[in-house]
């Protein structure tokens, strides 16, 4: 229920002034050949001014189109159009936000491992070609990239903390071992 005081926010001072010009009273789509001819015998003010057109009649709803499925109030069970889909999932909080980005980070700093440890190992001499190093080296630089967006992606509809568990075994299976074994400058 509204108040008068409410009903003064949704309008201008002097809405109700009679002299405004609101324009042209012509039906949309009728100009031209059809169109009524104003007669410059007709006076205006003899007249009064033309009403508005009506507003439209809101839309009923159509008859085609399927209501949703009424629920039994004894039933804990949702029914199928009450589940959320992968499309509409619940959007992470805050503290999952800042956990995707520490994830994120440490997946970084693993591809940081992995690249440096793949130069000092190209620096060793060993006997390997440095082209097919160089590939490793990239291909294991990228492998924890790859993982955490392959995790983002692939898992929408999932839970939150399925995706956090399949983000930690991506952490714990890529460690870059020949970068904390060898050392950075050893």
């Amino acid at each position: 229920m509204s108040t008068p005081r409410d009903d003064d926010a949704l309008s201008w001072g002097g809405d109700d002034d009679p002299t405004l010009d609101v324009g042209d009273k012509r039906e949309p789509g009728r100009t031209g050949v059809g169109a009524p001819v104003e007669r410059p015998n007709e006076s205006l003010a003899s007249s009064g001014p033309e009403p508005l057109q009506p507003a439209p009649e809101p839309l009923q709803p159509r008859a085609d189109v399927a209501s949703p499925p009424v629920r039994h109030p004894e039933s804990d069970e949702p029914s199928d159009a009450e589940q959320p889909d992968a499309a509409h999932s619940a959007p992470l909080g805050n503290v999952g936000l800042v956990g995707i980005g520490m994830v994120a980070a440490t997946f970084l700093l693993f591809a940081v491992g992995w690249l440096l440890a793949g130069l000092q190992l190209n620096g060793l001499g060993l006997p390997i070609p440095s082209v097919t190093v160089v590939a490793l080296t990239m291909g294991a630089a990228l492998a924890p990239v790859v993982w955490f967006v392959a995790v983002l992606a692939l898992t929408r509809g999932w839970r939150t903390w399925q995706r956090f568990l399949l983000l930690i075994l991506g952490i714990v299976l890529l460690v870059p071992w020949p970068f904390l074994s060898l050392g950075v400058f050893a």
